[in-house]
Formats: C-alpha cells, structure tokens, sequence
C-alpha cells in the first residue's frame, strides 16, 4: 500500500515511537513520512521519503509552557510556514497518491487525507483523553484543564477510521472505533536487562529550572541528568549531580540501572520506565494537562509519585516509596510491539477493503 504518515515534531516521543511503527511499514509499504522539528532529523537519519513540514512549538520557562510567548512564536512561524506546507502539499499530489494515511497527533497528514477522502489511522496516546472514561475521583481538582484538553484533543484528528492508543493504563473505552494497546517501545528497550544501581535517573528539557537543581543537589542522591545542559560534549560533575551529554545508548543504561526517575510527565520515557520496572517520580510541566493525567495514572497503579513542583522533601517522599513501587511494577509486562503491529496490519488490511468497496459503489 502507499502510505502518508505524519509525526508531529514537538517533543522526541513521537518521533522514537513512530520509528519502530515505520521500520515495520518499509518493509511491506511504500510510505512518505511529513514531520516537522528535531523529530525530522531524527527520522531522516533512517528512512527515506521524509519530508519536512512546519509545525506549531511550544516556549517553556522553568517547568511551565509560556502560553502568550507560544502564541506570538507560532503566529511568526505560520508566516513562513503555511505557505510551505502548501507546497508540500502539491508535490505530494503530483508524486505521490497515498491510499491511506497514518497520524502520529499530526495535522497536516490528517487533512491531507480529509481533503482526499482518504481513511485516516490515529496512533498516539494523546487519545485517551477524550476516547476514555476516567473517573471523577482522578480528575478531581483537574476538571477545567480535562475539559479543555480533551476539546483540543477531539478535534485534532476528528472522525479518523480507527484510532490505535498506546498506554501502560487502561480506562474504560467509551467511544468505538478504539483500540488500547501497550505502549510502542523501542528494540532497545525491549532489549534491555533491568539491574539497580545507585543513581537516579533525571531527564529535564527546561535549561532554565534553577529550582530543579537545587533540589536536586539538597537531596544528596547522586543523579545522572540528561537534556537540562544541552551544550556538553561530555560529562560535569557537580557534587551528587552529573550532566551528561545525550547518547541513547548511554541513556538507555542509565535508565536500565538506575534506582528511579525523575522527569516530567511525558509518555514515552514513562512508559520505558514502567516497561523496565523503574518507579518514576513525575513532575509534569505546566499547563500541560496530558503529562498531569499521565502521571496521575502513575501514582495511582502504585508505579511512582505525582508532584506539582521538585522540592528536596518531595524527593524524600519518593526515595521512601520506592521499595512499595518496585513490588507494583513486578506485575507490568507486555509482549513487545506484537499487539500494536498485529492491530495495525489488521486495519490497514480493512482500511483497504473499505476504499476498494467505497470505489466500486461510487462508480457504480
């Protein structure tokens, strides 16, 4: 089959996630891929066809999204990059004729098959939130951000033909066309033996959050940090804390061996650290809601703790739930990617029966 698959580039989740959905594809499709940010150039060291569409970003300060900075950067970036996507648009058209299309929360790809009648495909997480049912005790005190996310999130990739959700939670479904599978995991997680060692693992994306650092360096813990010091070209040590700079491998065997993590509430590195039974200590960013009900799930299966803020008192609480999370985690497990790619191969099959007869009955 020919197959437009969109990524959406904020954020590397998407972009490690829909690697191993692709390197399925390839082998049996012909598959063009548009995505947009650093999640291109990750995607375009291993595939061919990739092609780069502007996408909206987000600005952050300390552990917050700077809501009007984000709007004024994107209005900016939307001068230039509309009219790209447009062109995009047409060379597509003219080179390439996709029989279906796959999204990864991406809209270009989304209206593209919208505007050609073409069966759309949803694989994300983000889905959850409004294909979901989840309970008023959870969202309690949360109820005005669920709301407003979950209208964001419905109508992003409205009326697709299936949507496919990774998680490591499951709520009840309450809309059809919806499947729940385990998370997407990279080969080399799956790969990975899982051992303890002394360190916590912190994984940080704002290079401005002085209060992370203190707290931090008041817990006396020795922590390997990740992404808050973008510029290293090897490792600084700095009392309990090391910054390292970033190497997936050195990554993955930091966090195969570490104690716990500490990080926001994104989905992909929570859904490796429950995979490889690590217990997350999760501070999502603000005015993110997605990352909030992430780690509200956490905390509720026992696998980590939620936390509004990083204080050297809440890292206290966390260090004494540890043994307690650990023995919840004993009883995660998945087998691989298998549901997902079975899942997928399924409806790519249907998709392409319901185009074929849609075909005939419009000729007819």
């Amino acid at each position: 089959m020919r197959i437009l698959y969109g990524v959406v580039g904020e954020g590397m989740g998407h972009a490690t996630r829909s690697r191993v959905i692709l390197e399925h594809l390839t082998q049996h499709h012909d598959v063009h891929i548009v995505v947009s940010g650093r999640a291109r150039d990750y995607l375009a060291k291993r595939f061919e066809n990739v092609h780069n569409i502007w996408g909206f970003s987000i600005n952050y300060e300390e552990n917050s999204v700077k809501k009007w900075q984000t709007v004024l950067q994107n209005l900016k970036g939307a001068i230039t990059g509309w009219p790209q996507n447009v062109k995009k648009y047409f060379e597509l058209v003219d080179s390439f004729e996709p029989e279906v299309v796959i999204s990864d929360f991406e809209s270009f790809s989304y209206l593209y098959a919208k505007n050609h009648f073409l069966p759309v495909i949803s694989i994300d997480n983000m889905q959850i939130i409004n294909r979901c049912a989840h309970s008023k005790e959870l969202l309690r005190g949360h109820e005005a951000d669920f709301e407003l996310t979950k209208a964001l999130v419905k109508s992003k990739v409205a009326g697709a033909y299936h949507y496919l959700i990774t998680t490591f939670f499951y709520p009840p479904v309450r809309k059809e066309r919806t499947t729940l599978v385990p998370s997407i995991l990279r080969p080399e997680i799956l790969s990975a033996p899982r051992e303890e060692g002394g360190h916590l693992l912190v994984y940080q994306t704002a290079t401005k959050n002085e209060g992370l650092l203190a707290a931090l360096k008041a817990s006396g813990q020795p922590c390997h940090i990740y992404g808050y010091r973008r510029d290293l070209t090897e490792d600084l040590k700095d009392d309990n804390l090391l910054f390292r700079p970033f190497s997936e491998r050195g990554f993955i065997d930091d966090l195969r061996t570490c104690r716990g993590v500490i990080a926001g509430g994104g989905f992909t590195l929570m859904s490796e650290a429950v995979y490889l039974h690590k217990p997350v200590l999760s501070v999502p960013i603000g005015g993110q809601f997605e990352q909030v009900l992430n780690a509200l799930y956490l905390e509720q299966l026992g696998y980590g703790k939620y936390a509004k803020e990083l204080t050297a008192s809440v890292i206290g609480e966390f260090l004494e739930k540890l043994p307690g999370c650990a023995r919840a985690l004993r009883g995660y497990s998945q087998d691989g990617n298998t549901k997902i790619l079975g899942a997928l191969n399924d409806l790519l099959a249907a998709a392409k029966k319901h185009q074929q007869d849609w075909s005939d009955d419009t000729v007819g």
